[in-house]
């Protein structure tokens, strides 16, 4: 996720802060293709990261704004507070009357297309002694006369333990049958992306006057020594008490213990519906082992439960120039699920000419403050409502569905090869700063997913690949597509992906023209 605050990066295997440094002008060579006879390509002397070295590269680049725009689909956005220790409302849309903390429930009624975000982290310093915590999120039709009907139509949830641990993997793999994921974030957006609803989903959900129904009623076991007491009970049960028989010999509460879950759910109802999403330690039974709470559990918690502490940091204003900047974490409903756009070369146009040979141009992915690249950009999608704690915006906009066509045209008389890339440049916000990189050893992985890729191949054949990704912060990347255009051609390139919990924005969209492609081949 999107570090909460903007001065200095953390990762869960460095505590290092990494801020990129001032880049003196020196010329450079480079093997990458999208680097590779760029002009004024610069590096700074190499610095130290840590006790390895690193080299910055910088590429001159022509930023572009991204065309298009999110569309208004409100997403429940379930992200604040991301740790939970204890039980108690993480996101409510019920109405505020008749509620013990009124101020906790947000009053928004989902009526139409709609989806659901959510991503937590159960976390115990006493893994062995605390129960299981479980995620629930109530669905609630208002109406007295009138049932409703809501569609599941793609949905997925996953946990980092068992069902995808970060794992360490290539740059850049194949993924065309969806079995390589690292994190369960980009496993869940995976799943979405292809359009498929796990089977435990109800394909449909109808709710009579006044009822209510829980969608999603799932633990989120943490790693147990052998000692442990109070194994789970339920539909994930074997699942969870999977993680008490792990290889794990240490005493009891030796050290904290931590998992995670991520939920992404496209839905479309014909009512309007409340939402809540909450957290629940498991009740114990009367002989001491966990219980699965029920939907009265849950309504009970709604009605008399506080929001769940201990909150996140508070966001700076947006409009805020000193540091430190906090972004905060997201808790409230967003507008926008998809960001659809043809990149063409101006709003007139049905063609995106590619670049002169040896130029690259760039558009900025999921763009935030301090993050636009010099293109002054904000893609965050606006919060409908959110509680004061909570981030203005939605910031990275995870979960957001980005599909976007370049209907390339080469207007030269010779052959150009073009290749298309999706990299993960150093952060910033300055004009005519270009792409900075840096070849760091050490630098924690910003990108972790899958990008569809749609093209013609250059003997005309349709192809359809999915590629997973892994980018550390400022990692150049290798191309998506690689295509050979003839003179006056026009070849259209589709690129779409759902930004995944487990990166952290901004990324960037590359368009190069290779300048020493032989041409006599």
């Amino acid at each position: 996720m999107l570090p909460l605050f903007a001065t200095f990066i953390w990762t869960q295997t460095s505590a290092l802060p990494i801020a990129p440094p001032t880049l003196p002008p020196t010329q450079i060579q480079s093997a990458s293709p999208f680097t590779q006879n760029l002009p004024l390509a610069q590096t700074a002397p190499s610095q130290q990261t840590g006790d390895l070295q690193t080299q910055i590269i910088q590429q001159a680049v022509e930023f572009r704004a991204l065309p298009g725009k999110l569309d208004k689909v409100p997403v429940f956005n379930s992200n604040s507070p991301e740790v939970l220790r204890r039980s108690g409302i993480l996101l409510s849309t019920f109405p505020p009357m008749g509620k013990r903390q009124p101020s906790a429930h947000l009053n928004f009624a989902f009526n139409g297309r709609f989806d659901i975000f959510a991503h937590h982290v159960a976390k115990t310093d006493r893994p062995d002694d605390t129960p299981t915590l479980y995620q629930g999120i109530l669905l609630y039709n208002p109406s007295r006369t009138r049932s409703i009907t809501i569609k599941v139509l793609q949905s997925a949830t996953f946990l980092g333990t068992p069902d995808a641990p970060f794992i360490e993997l290539p740059p850049q793999v194949n993924n065309d049958f969806g079995r390589i994921f690292s994190g369960p974030g980009g496993r869940v957006v995976d799943h979405v992306l292809r359009g498929r609803r796990q089977t435990h989903w109800p394909p449909v959900i109808y709710l009579r006057p006044s009822q209510s129904q829980m969608l999603m009623n799932l633990p989120i076991p943490v790693p147990r020594t052998l000692t442990a007491k109070q194994p789970v009970r339920g539909p994930e049960a074997q699942k969870a008490n999977a993680l008490a028989l792990a290889t794990n010999t240490l005493p009891r509460n030796t050290a904290s213990s931590s998992n995670t879950r991520s939920t992404l759910a496209h839905l479309q109802t014909d009512g309007p519906v409340y939402m809540a999403s909450m957290a629940m330690l498991a009740p114990l039974n009367a002989d001491g082992t966990e219980a699965i709470p029920t939907k009265r559990d849950w309504e009970q918690l709604l009605i008399d439960g506080e929001l769940l502490s201990p909150r996140d940091l508070s966001p700076s204003p947006l409009t805020q120039s000193t540091e430190p900047f906090y972004y905060g974490r997201v808790a409230g409903v967003s507008r926008g699920s998809l960001w659809k756009a043809q990149l063409t070369d101006d709003a007139t146009s049905q063609q995106l000419t590619i670049p002169k040979p040896g130029h690259m141009f760039a558009y900025g992915l999921n763009t935030l403050q301090r993050g636009t690249f010099g293109t002054g950009q904000v893609q965050s999608a606006p919060m409908l409502v959110r509680y004061p704690d909570t981030a203005y915006l939605a910031h990275g906009n995870y979960g957001i569905h980005y599909d976007l066509t370049l209907p390339l045209y080469n207007p030269t008389s010779e052959d150009q090869k073009v290749v298309i890339g999706m990299q993960t440049p150093l952060k910033h916000d300055r004009n005519a700063a270009g792409l900075n990189f840096w070849r760091s050893n050490t630098a924690p992985v910003f990108f972790r997913g899958t990008v569809r890729v749609r093209y013609k191949d250059d003997e005309g054949n349709p192809q359809l690949h999915y590629v997973h990704l892994v980018q550390k912060q400022g990692q150049e990347s290798e191309p998506l597509v690689a295509l050979t255009l003839k003179p006056e051609e026009n070849r259209l390139v589709n690129v779409d992906y759902i930004y995944p919990p487990d990166a952290t924005p901004p990324q960037v969209l590359t368009v190069k023209t290779d300048l020493s492609f032989d041409r006599r081949s």
